[in-house]
């Protein structure tokens, strides 16, 4: 059994409640009596992109199971690579920051869906190109998780559905070359989601830092960001039979 945690928008912004909130949920997966496959974090990392920011975001995302963390739409690619992966110098700060993990019985595909300077989703062609790599070099038999900050459909968000990830016929074009391709896993919306794309699931991990309200429940003079429900994650379980399960939980600050 392969248990991968998903934790999603931190949004690390200099103030403790944020930080008070990240601390649990890290704590609670160090605490589980179970060694993980895998951490994975889905970006907005920092709420502004700051160094500073960085530099609490590293102190706080540290486990002893194998974590990744790729930026949202509120971190900055250059700053998050210093600051969060500790690259001191590249030919190319601002170029996506794309990741895998290939462990015992699965691969995780970690695909930068950032666009500098604006809000909205995109994989770049040269991230879809490295992505079709990682998948062409993995067994068939293996599966590959593909996870980003942007989901490539709308969730019943308005608050962040006009900024999903966009260009996705062209994703959906690339997974339809690769049946091994499980699952899409994805954060950014601030709720815990279950859909499709392109034939397959597409999981969303709860916001950290926050929840967002859904038109149903939002009255008209109240803001869609909702801070008083308790943070939470999602765990992605790979059974043996290929079957994935997802549970999610709360966390108590």
């Amino acid at each position: 059994m392969i248990v991968i945690a998903h934790v999603s928008d931190v949004h690390i912004d200099g103030e403790q409640r944020s930080q008070d909130r990240t601390r649990a949920v890290l704590r609670y997966l160090e605490e589980l009596p179970y060694d993980l496959a895998a951490v994975l974090v889905t970006g907005d990392i920092a709420d502004h992109g700051t160094p500073d920011e960085y530099a609490v975001a590293r102190e706080l995302l540290t486990s002893r199971h194998p974590l990744l963390v790729c930026p949202g739409n509120h971190d900055d690619r250059a700053a998050f690579r210093k600051g969060l992966l500790t690259e001191e110098t590249t030919a190319r700060p601002d170029a996506p920051v794309n990741q895998v993990l290939r462990g015992e019985g699965f691969v995780i595909a970690l695909c930068d869906s950032s666009v500098p300077g604006e809000h909205q989703g995109l994989l770049e062609d040269e991230t879809l190109e490295w992505l079709d790599g990682v998948l062409a070099a993995t067994l068939q038999e293996v599966p590959v998780l593909v996870a980003f900050h942007h989901p490539p459909v709308p969730l019943h968000t308005p608050y962040v559905d006009g900024i999903r990830q966009f260009g996705e016929e062209r994703l959906a074009e690339l997974a339809d070359r690769h049946p091994h391709l499980t699952a899409f896993l994805a954060g950014h919306a601030h709720t815990a989601a279950a859909t499709t794309f392109a034939g397959r699931p597409l999981l969303v991990a709860p916001g950290v830092v926050s929840a967002l309200r859904l038109p149903w429940e939002n009255p008209t003079d109240h803001p869609h960001v909702h801070l008083g429900l308790p943070p939470a994650l999602a765990f992605h379980v790979l059974g043996e039979d290929g079957r994935l399960t997802t549970h999610y939980r709360t966390v108590t600050v």
